[in-house]
């Protein structure tokens, strides 16, 4: 099968390399029900090759096997021959039945399901946290290269997790004293679901006056200086 994202194209050979037909099904519950069936129609199917059993072709997998059918995994085939030979869906479908007819392709498609694909899964959730995490970082740091001098002097030398806490500590700071000036932006919200206005909302008309001028200045795009 050549698997894509919205379709699959599939090919059926004899045992003897006769192809038997192509055909293309949704990537769907019911596309892989009808899939099957029609190749079923033609005889006995034992084995199916299927490019991307890690990728689109993961659930196509998964209910092979699950009917009974062995999965291999096919890799894609030698790109200078397909450019020969030109791109073809139903050219590639039939490649991969070849070369599990051939024995070619021998690695067997993982089931993706028990402890290994709940391990893989706890895997990609850490890995995402820590690339947030490093992002936050670096964007701190960076906001800080354009702090008053007083702040990067008493910021500097801190390691990661106290510059976060002793930064999230002037943050709440700030937040009180606006809450002190401000008493509006501590009220809870509005009953009709509305979020309370802040004491920025509340000053949008001179927000807007300074963005006309600014705008009026050779300010650029609309909506830059809102920004």
């Amino acid at each position: 099968m050549d698997t894509h994202r919205d379709a699959h194209v599939a090919a059926v050979l004899s045992l003897v390399g006769e192809v038997i037909g192509t055909k293309e099904f949704p990537a769907s519950a019911a596309g892989y029900r009808n899939l099957l069936g029609w190749a079923r129609a033609s005889g006995t199917v034992r084995r199916a090759g299927v490019e991307g059993t890690g990728s689109f072709g993961a659930a196509l997998s998964r209910y092979l096997l699950a009917q009974g059918v062995d999965v291999f995994d096919v890799n894609r085939f030698d790109r200078a021959d397909r450019r020969r030979r030109g791109k073809s869906d139903p050219l590639d479908a039939e490649n991969a039945a070849r070369a599990v007819l051939s024995g070619r392709a021998r690695a067997q498609a993982k089931t993706d399901d028990g402890p290994v694909e709940i391990a893989r899964m706890y895997k990609l959730a850490k890995d995402s946290a820590v690339k947030a995490r490093t992002q936050a970082i670096n964007q701190l740091k960076a906001v800080l290269i354009r702090a008053d001098p007083q702040l990067r002097e008493q910021l500097a030398g801190l390691g990661n997790a106290e510059l976060i806490r002793t930064c999230a500590g002037l943050v709440d700071d700030s937040l009180k004293a606006a809450q002190r000036r401000c008493p509006g932006t501590g009220r809870p919200p509005d009953p009709a679901g509305g979020a309370p206005r802040s004491a920025a909302a509340r000053g949008g008309g001179h927000r807007s006056g300074h963005s006309r001028h600014f705008a009026d200045h050779g300010g650029g795009q609309p909506g830059t200086p809102g920004q």
